[in-house]
């Protein structure tokens, strides 16, 4: 059907998130986050090989859904600023993000479904994420 779009980072995510939380034609549509790594200047592609599979196959299994979608690609950073420790996506309780590519389906304000970066990259994985909310699959 359709998806949209916004782009973040970790100085602008709370504020893309509040944006799509204040949308009220945003209740009926499905919500996910992808958490992925910037793109390093000198090449112009993720400095992630993890990341650069598996975002296509997320957007193109996205594009193909039925349903109604919105997608945050929420954008880490360098290596540097990823790698470290008190990163806030990795200390933040409501992701607690280990790796990038991370694909979150977001209801509400909770996470209702998750693939890590070694599953995010399998349709057959992703599909349930785009069920009906009652039957999201189950986060990790």
């Amino acid at each position: 059907m359709t998806m949209k779009k916004w782009d973040a980072n970790p100085s602008t995510f709370e504020s893309v998130l509040e944006e799509l939380k204040s949308d009220e034609t945003n209740r009926t549509k499905i919500n996910f986050i992808l958490f992925l790594a910037d793109n390093d200047p000198t090449t112009n592609r993720s400095w992630c090989p993890d990341c650069v599979r598996a975002e296509p196959v997320i957007l193109k299994t996205l594009e193909e859904s039925p349903e109604e979608v919105n997608l945050i690609r929420a954008y880490a950073g360098d290596r540097p600023t990823w790698r470290n420790p008190t990163h806030p996506w990795r200390v933040d309780p409501r992701f607690k993000l280990t790796g990038v590519p991370t694909l979150v389906r977001w209801d509400g304000d909770c996470v209702k479904g998750r693939l890590e970066d070694h599953q995010a990259h399998v349709p057959r994985l992703i599909l349930p994420l785009l069920a009906p909310s009652d039957s999201a699959a189950p986060s990790t």
